[in-house]
């Protein structure tokens, strides 16, 4: 099946459908992401194998999404670039360690997500202390409103419509103030309608930067296709995500059971970006 379909790409209208860039890597790929920190076993699949290791399963995966998907798969690194501490504190990976994860993925075409936990501070705070790893062309930035909060664990934080539509235009501005070409992502999550205030309001059609709807509950399946179907009603953000928990036996932290590939992709709308953690 895969064989048969993996000339496919978008036609024009389809792309304009979703406001996609005329380089947008979506055009003619889906993107599939392994998540977490380098330095946790707790935070996602990132801190449990080398990267050497994560490279080899993360295409053997690919190989299954390309299969019933029929695009070609572009795998990433999704890193977690600012961890929130008690009272919204952030912790900032270390450059050096980045900087090693971002050119160990360059060497091997793929992609690194860089993704700001928030904390007490704003969404422009968060995205101005990632900008600058823009200049590597194969990074993209991620806001996880969940942790936007002075009290995390003890409750879901949020982000404005205002906030990320803003966020989207310092982003759009920085790339063409420094001339880097092409489309950038940029991936917002949510579960619950608490992290997305106005959500009706929130623009998905900047012309460098692409706003990606990441669905992330956690459940079986038919918890899980729910929870999509709620980020499905946001039309204003086209381009849609999805996660998968892989079970590290972390109580409240695993999808059971996992859905497949083929499920994955059956999703309506389908999902462009898949992300593991």
């Amino acid at each position: 099946m895969g064989a048969a379909l993996s000339s496919w790409t978008m036609t024009e209208a389809e792309a304009g459908a979703l406001f996609l860039h005329e380089d947008s890597i979506l055009r003619h790929s889906d993107i599939l992401a392994f998540y977490g920190h380098p330095r946790s076993r707790t935070m996602g699949i990132l801190g449990r194998y080398p990267k050497e290791e994560l490279y080899e399963q993360l295409s053997a995966l690919a190989a299954e999404y390309q299969e019933v998907g029929g695009r070609n798969v572009v795998k990433a690194f999704y890193i977690i670039f600012g961890t929130v501490w008690p009272e919204g504190e952030i912790g900032i990976i270390q450059e050096a360690m980045l900087s090693e994860w971002i050119e160990f993925a360059l060497e091997r075409d793929m992609l690194v997500f860089i993704d700001h936990q928030i904390g007490r501070f704003t969404p422009e705070q968060g995205i101005r202390r990632m900008l600058p790893w823009l200049r590597y062309p194969n990074v993209h930035l991620a806001l996880d409103p969940e942790w936007r909060t002075e009290r995390p664990m003890l409750e879901i934080g949020r982000v404005t419509a205002e906030e990320l539509n803003q966020v989207q235009q310092i982003m759009e501005d920085y790339l063409i103030e420094n001339n880097f070409p092409g489309e950038r992502f940029l991936v917002v999550h949510q579960f619950n309608h608490i992290m997305l205030r106005n959500r009706a309001d929130i623009r998905g059609d900047f012309n460098r930067v692409r706003l990606v709807h990441h669905i992330s509950g956690i459940g079986t399946p038919t918890m899980k296709r729910d929870t999509f179907d709620f980020g499905a009603q946001a039309t204003n953000i086209p381009v849609k995500g999805f996660k998968l928990w892989f079970d590290f036996g972390i109580p409240g932290h695993t999808d059971a059971p996992m859905m497949t590939p083929d499920e994955v992709m059956t999703l309506n709308p389908r999902p462009y970006i898949i992300m593991y953690q």
